[in-house]
């Protein structure tokens, strides 16, 4: 037995994100899209955060433009343009916890994860910082991810799962990889492993170093 929670990074796309929502819907599973902000900014895929959020799932932050991790972004202005753009993009969508997931660079949990002028940014925003501790990595194995998301949820009493919304074709393998999950005697919730998540509601839960950029 174990349990898992999924969540989905990097869309909402309009070719893929309405057959996750169905997909999800059929096997009565709520998630949690964390959206790109850049993404937000078109209506036909905020339109899409809206019907995810209207069907009971989560909306959470994920930058702006995903592109550089905080702690190797040189910008004095990133945490602005990434995170607090896209929260106002967010706006009635967002979680009243202020779901927040930094871009890890292909889900590397790592000291380039985070910069000190990040952690404060988002103590004083009252954001919640949620990690994850699975990454099958379906954007580059699209066929094979489920073996490998299958094995992680093994490992662990709690999977905290990142797939992703994109067009690659991975997610037209979702439905299976949730029935065999449920065959292998997962459970499906939608709240986090406390452990994914070290910052919560602005309050430092858990130890940052090894996700915070040392000092220059």
């Amino acid at each position: 037995m174990f349990d898992l929670t999924l969540s989905f990074d990097n869309g909402p796309e309009p070719g893929v994100t309405p057959t996750v929502l169905d997909t999800l819907a059929r096997a009565d599973i709520k998630s949690t899209f964390f959206v790109l902000g850049k993404k937000l900014a078109d209506p036909a895929r905020r339109k899409l955060a809206e019907r995810a959020f209207a069907e009971g799932h989560w909306i959470g932050n994920h930058t702006y433009t995903h592109s550089v991790p905080f702690g190797i972004n040189p910008d004095p202005q990133a945490c602005e343009k990434e995170i607090a753009r896209t929260q106002s993009l967010v706006a009635e969508l967002a979680h009243p916890d202020r779901l927040f997931r930094p871009f890890g660079g292909g889900g590397n949990l790592n000291r380039q994860l985070l910069s000190r002028d990040a952690v404060d940014f988002l103590v004083d925003g009252r954001y919640s910082c949620v990690l994850w501790n699975s990454v099958p990595r379906d954007w580059e194995d699209v066929d094979g991810w489920m073996d490998t998301a299958l094995e992680q949820c093994a490992a662990q009493a709690w999977t905290l799962m990142v797939l992703h919304d994109l067009p690659t074709g991975a997610m037209r393998h979702l439905e299976r990889f949730i029935e065999r999950s449920r065959e292998a005697g997962g459970r499906f919730r939608q709240d986090f492993p406390p452990q994914c998540v070290p910052i919560r509601r602005g309050e430092i839960v858990l130890p940052l170093l090894d996700y915070v950029a040392p000092p220059p």
